[in-house]
């Protein structure tokens, strides 16, 4: 029988959740960098007990830990992040110039053929490859010095470079997502870039369609299928058929919110939007059942009514089921993070989140119901999960 491994970090800490493929008892183990913020935790499809973890802390900076054991012993690899040229400058939140300064990795992505290879989104927004295990680190800077460079501006977060998609069919070709710039694709490895953003709305910037600028909060793509692209959007679940080309709205029967924003002409408009939320993911065995957690917006970011639900729509958007078996559904004021959503490859699918109030929680039936692998974690950060022989 098959077995998983999820991998957990939160605000102090990594834990490695194991199970088998009945994925009913649970061995946790962990804290692994307890007191440290582990921002992301992801394995290499080549070799799974590869993993990789950044690990931050405002007080230390930047770690990068390397297991080649699946996370039972840990070596520190290579921190330095260092841009290319001269970096310049970007927009601060009051729309001034802002020098680019590295502060943390968000996302890291191994690569789809060589454990050695991996791939680290990082704030402010730059995407960054090593060859050697992760031991150094160099810029893919034809992203950042796109001409729209200059004008990517942070979201609250930070200006985070937080998804990197790596696409099976064709190894040049890179999906990248930055809070709060938007989507951009490559397709000759990294050296140029454009922006994938057509057909987004935003209410909030000044031109609402403009190339640059939206606050995408993360994208998935099934690997049967990588031209196919879901966006969870600041508001609005968006899908696109042409390798992010152009994009149209699937948020449909999602909950939404009721949105005032400052007009141009200075008096104020009210906006029902729908759908806004952070993870999103697609089934391992149906590319065209996705999952989103809706939360409340804009600084809310709780779930609507205190009920967690998981939103499934198994016609690719448009129409949504509400997932709640398992889950409480009375005065839950937790969050779901962007990275804190994953599926395994089993059958049925598995499917995994993790909440700002340390709840890791699994559906083994596809979504269908929900039980809580953990329940006392810090807040979870990420969750990735490893589909092991």
């Amino acid at each position: 029988m098959s077995k998983v491994r999820v991998l957990v970090g939160t605000r102090k800490g990594a834990f490695v959740l194991a199970s088998d493929g009945k994925r009913e008892q649970w061995d946790v183990s962990g804290p692994h960098f307890a007191g440290w913020e582990i921002y992301h935790v992801k394995g290499s499809p080549v070799d799974p007990n590869r993993l990789y973890a950044s690990q931050s802390s405002g007080w230390f900076g930047q770690t990068m830990p390397r297991s080649s054991d699946g996370g039972k012993t840990w070596e520190t690899v290579g921190n330095k992040f260092v841009y290319d040229g001269v970096p310049g400058t970007h927009q601060w939140y009051d729309g001034t110039p802002h020098p680019w300064e590295f502060k943390r990795v968000w996302h890291l992505e191994p690569s789809l053929t060589d454990p050695d290879t991996v791939y680290a989104g990082v704030e402010d927004a730059a995407l960054f490859r090593s060859t050697d295990g992760g031991q150094t680190w160099g810029e893919l800077s034809g992203l950042r010095g796109h001409g729209t460079g200059p004008h990517w501006q942070p979201g609250a977060g930070g200006l985070c470079l937080h998804t990197i998609i790596l696409d099976p069919s064709d190894p040049k070709r890179i999906f990248i997502a930055i809070s709060a710039a938007g989507a951009f694709r490559t397709d000759d490895g990294g050296q140029t870039w454009k922006p994938i953003n057509r057909g987004l709305r935003s209410v909030y910037i000044p031109d609402p369609t403009a190339e640059v600028g939206h606050c995408v909060h993360h994208v998935a793509m099934h690997p049967s299928r990588p031209k196919v692209l879901f966006m969870q959007k600041h508001w609005e679940v968006m899908r696109s058929d042409d390798a992010g080309d152009s994009w149209r709205d699937v948020s449909g029967n999602l909950p939404g919110d009721q949105v005032i924003h400052p007009g141009k002409d200075g008096t104020t408009r009210k906006f029902d939007l729908k759908g806004f939320g952070f993870a999103i993911d697609v089934h391992a065995h149906e590319p065209e059942t996705i999952y989103v957690v809706p939360i409340k917006s804009d600084s809310h970011h709780f779930p609507p009514e205190g009920k967690l639900r998981v939103y499934r729509s198994r016609t690719g958007g448009n129409e949504w089921e509400p997932l709640s078996k398992g889950l409480p559904q009375s005065n839950c004021y937790v969050n779901v993070l962007r990275d804190a959503m994953a599926v395994d490859r089993l059958d049925k699918c598995g499917i995994y989140f993790g909440t700002s109030g340390g709840q890791v929680y699994v559906s083994a039936d596809a979504g269908d119901n929900w039980a809580p692998i953990v329940r006392d974690l810090p807040p979870v950060l990420s969750v990735e999960v490893q589909t092991l022989p």
